[in-house]
């Protein structure tokens, strides 16, 4: 698959709650950040890991989203592109409608993933899953 064909699967799936089978469209060895994590969790660098990190929780599966105002960028670098979307959905258990904007800059080689950092706005997911307060005590923790 392209780039672009992967990247189209990877939020299609996301917001169609594939879980696990997402980390296939991943190298077996890769490197997955999201920098703009406030706890700023380490990187994802296996597929296993991926697995769990797409592996549904009770709070993933109250999310109903659909990925929307995509826009896919070609760089000079073939295997590399920057997409931009919004998800947009409701959280089923609080009843909080959101959209999340986010940017992935994807390297995908040989058709899977093999390097993404992955631009979400977190604290809107925080927000309407209402868990903005347990967010906040967990950096205030850190400090």
């Amino acid at each position: 698959m392209t780039p672009r064909e992967v990247f189209l699967a990877l939020v299609t799936g996301v917001a169609e709650g594939r879980g696990p089978e997402l980390a296939d469209l991943y190298a077996e060895r890769t490197h997955v950040v999201h920098p703009f994590h406030p706890l700023r969790p380490p990187a994802i660098e296996s597929r296993d890991e991926l697995r769990e990190h797409f592996t549904p929780t009770d709070e993933s599966r109250r999310l109903q989203r659909t990925a929307e105002r995509i826009r896919i960028h070609e760089t000079t670098d073939p295997e590399v592109i920057v997409a931009e979307f919004d998800y947009r959905g409701v959280d089923t258990g609080t009843g909080v409608a959101f959209v999340q904007p986010a940017i992935f800059v994807l390297r995908v080689r040989d058709g899977t993933i093999v390097e993404s950092r992955d631009y979400f706005d977190h604290l809107t997911t925080a927000r309407s899953r209402g868990q903005l307060d347990s967010l906040l005590a967990a950096l205030e923790a850190r400090t």
